[in-house]
């Protein structure tokens, strides 16, 4: 099989974090996120567990309770982060998320990743690691998916502080753990770019910490 290397390429590097620039007026067909989340569980899982769960959030009432939910955990944060970002870029991003914050329960739909178990207390960081890698690899397949098909997400995390009012809300079992709040929507346009970054060189280490020498 041959790819398309430039447009794979081109995908890989443009898919965004959106939030101003979600269409929060157009509807979001139930088969598209279907569709994505059938892309999703080709993702790795650790032993392959396949312990993916996807809960979809469409119904308003409840988009808007879990943006109150979401503005419990984030305000705070985001405001003081706001106040204390030193470069534009910074201001940026987090004035972006308190607009997510101030519109969510307007995005159409809210996608909120589950793993099925929950580690136990005192479990060492290789536990963790393969608990949460089990389950991001889908969730960025899936934004993959979306963004080919002319949607966007944010992948959030901040409703995680009021974890327990969302399960409550969601009816999700305690044994189910939610990892992100994804916030879907068309996007306005689809002309999303690079953003900077600092060249692989400098972030690579050869055969060990410290030579950066190729």
């Amino acid at each position: 099989m041959r790819f398309d290397l430039a447009q794979t390429d081109d995908l890989l590097a443009t898919t965004r974090a959106v939030r101003k620039r979600l269409d929060l007026a157009k509807p979001v067909p139930r088969q598209v996120v279907l569709d994505c989340i059938a892309l999703s569980q080709q993702a790795p899982t650790g032993s392959n567990s396949q312990g993916w769960r996807w809960v979809v959030v469409e119904d308003a009432a409840k988009r808007r309770a879990l943006a109150d939910i979401y503005r419990k955990g984030a305000e705070a944060y985001l405001v003081q982060a706001e106040k204390n970002a030193t470069d534009a870029q910074s201001k940026r991003v987090f004035g972006s998320a308190l607009y997510l914050m101030d519109h969510l329960a307007e995005v159409p739909v809210h996608v909120i990743p589950c793993v099925q178990g929950r580690p136990p207390e005192g479990t060492p960081g290789v536990g963790w690691s393969g608990f949460f890698g089990s389950i991001y690899p889908a969730v960025w397949s899936f934004q993959l998916a979306l963004r080919s098909r002319g949607l966007g997400s944010a992948l959030t995390t901040l409703h995680l502080f009021q974890e327990k009012a969302a399960a409550e809300l969601l009816g999700i079992p305690e044994n189910v753990m939610q990892v992100a709040l994804l916030p879907v929507a068309y996007t306005q346009g689809t002309d999303f770019k690079r953003a900077e970054r600092p060249k692989p060189e400098t972030i690579t280490h050869w055969n060990e910490w410290g030579d950066q020498k190729s």
